[in-house]
């Protein structure tokens, strides 16, 4: 089945509002083995919405809609697309109803405009909207191309999706869809060195979408039972971790930080973090994962040279012989935070985030991250080079990635590419041995 996405409201074309609704329905067709062939934004035109419905009507099977469901007169979707689908609508007293007792939910009385939203396909059928006003819409013509229509609302549309939407959708497929994703630390072209030709495979389909300094591969298997394509999309995430290494971290995680929360706990560690340029970006990740609280107890925000001193007791003259963003004060930060709070590990972070403040030899983007591992008296220590991303918000997101993966890898006893491990008292002793 082929799919077009048409979403309608001319606040999207002037950049009033993100559309975010087309990223999420890319998504979930993807996951039902639906082609997206188009993503289209139009406005709350009649002439030019009906022209593309007619285009997109003749060479995609499906058309799914958002916006353009509201009261108001340049709100013309449902009248245009039963137009184009030889349908007609009708007023439906019991929608009309539920529009009533909600707005009397909330002190108010609805406008006669209303009663446009009240207005339900003839031949088609309504979706109905639990979560508001507007109901959806189902259009459907002789030769099987099909139409939905949904709210503009995200909260809306998303809640009419998973509701009346997508079991539609799947029982049409005649099929069970299973669909897991692997999250996969590093850019897409690398990842793409090493499994692009699995990106070929038609069943199970394998789909990678990027983010900063990690990627998703989405796998999606069709077969007629359950079980068959579940095993199907098993089969390929085997070989794709295969490939991949421990670069793969995980299956169906939110973020990093769930996997690094739960390796803890599973170990029975505990973690603490030391951060200068990513001011506290780490300690908020881990913080933001329920329960985190068993596992993550301080986070030290040292900005200030006086507060790498004071909080985590690293030495001025250290400061002073090889300057605050370097491999010698990171690790002497993360041996400070591990010693303070307790944990077993530790990360800590000091560089340049920009877009100024570079130095001799080190160019915005360069952050040294180090840890410690108390249990095997060891400190790891790398320097990141990541000046070729001059947003400073890039910047510090790519370096708390950094020390997330740096995280689980020591809870994992996973090996540390590009690391640098010395004993912790040589560290301290020599940092000249590090070699930075």
């Amino acid at each position: 089945m082929t799919a077009e996405i048409i979403c309608v409201g001319t606040e999207l074309l002037l950049g009033d509002i993100v559309n975010t609704n087309a990223q999420f329905l890319s998504r979930e067709l993807a996951e039902l083995g639906i082609t997206v062939l188009h993503q289209h934004v139009v406005g709350d035109n009649a002439a030019r919405l009906k022209e593309l419905v007619a285009t997109s009507r003749a060479r995609s099977d499906l058309l799914v809609f958002s916006g353009g469901l509201g009261p108001t007169a340049d709100d013309l979707t449902k009248e245009t697309v039963a137009d184009a689908f030889g349908d007609t609508l009708a007023f439906d007293p019991e929608e009309w109803r539920k529009i009533v007792d909600f707005f009397a939910r909330t002190g108010r009385t609805p406008t006669e405009n209303n009663r446009k939203q009240a207005m339900v396909p003839v031949r088609g059928h309504k979706l109905p909207n639990a979560h508001g006003t507007a109901p959806g819409a189902w259009f459907e013509d002789e030769n099987g191309h099909c139409a939905a229509l949904m709210p503009g609302v995200p909260r809306e549309m998303k809640a009419m999706w998973a509701e009346q939407v997508r079991p539609l959708l799947e029982r049409r497929q005649n099929c069970t869809i299973h669909s897991k994703t692997l999250h996969v630390l590093g850019g897409e072209s690398r990842i793409a060195e090493k499994v692009g030709d699995l990106f070929d495979s038609a069943n199970p389909t394998v789909a990678i979408y990027c983010k900063t300094g990690e990627s998703e591969i989405r796998v999606t298997a069709r077969s007629a039972t359950a079980a068959q394509a579940e095993a199907d999309c098993g089969a390929m995430l085997d070989r794709l971790r295969a490939r991949l290494g421990d670069a793969a971290y995980d299956v169906d995680v939110p973020a990093l930080e769930y996997t690094v929360v739960r390796a803890l706990k599973e170990r029975g560690l505990h973690a603490a973090a030391a951060e200068s340029c990513t001011g506290g970006l780490v300690a908020e990740k881990l913080t933001n994962v329920p329960g985190a609280s068993e596992v993550f107890g301080y986070g030290f925000v040292t900005y200030a040279e006086a507060a790498k001193a004071k909080l985590l007791g690293v030495a001025p003259a250290l400061i002073e012989q090889y300057n605050v963003v370097s491999g010698p004060v990171a690790a002497a930060m993360a041996l400070g935070a591990q010693r303070v709070s307790g944990a077993e590990l530790a990360v800590a972070l000091t560089g340049i985030a920009g877009p100024g403040g570079a130095l001799p030899g080190k160019p915005v983007g360069t952050v040294y991250l180090g840890g410690c591992d108390a249990r095997k008296n060891r400190v790891y220590l790398m320097r990141l080079t990541l000046g070729g991303y001059r947003e400073r918000d890039i910047i510090r997101t790519r370096a708390a990635l950094y020390a997330l993966d740096l995280l689980r890898r020591m809870a994992l006893d996973l090996p540390l590419p590009d690391a640098l491990a010395a004993p912790a008292d040589r560290c301290l002793a020599d940092p000249a041995a590090l070699d930075i």
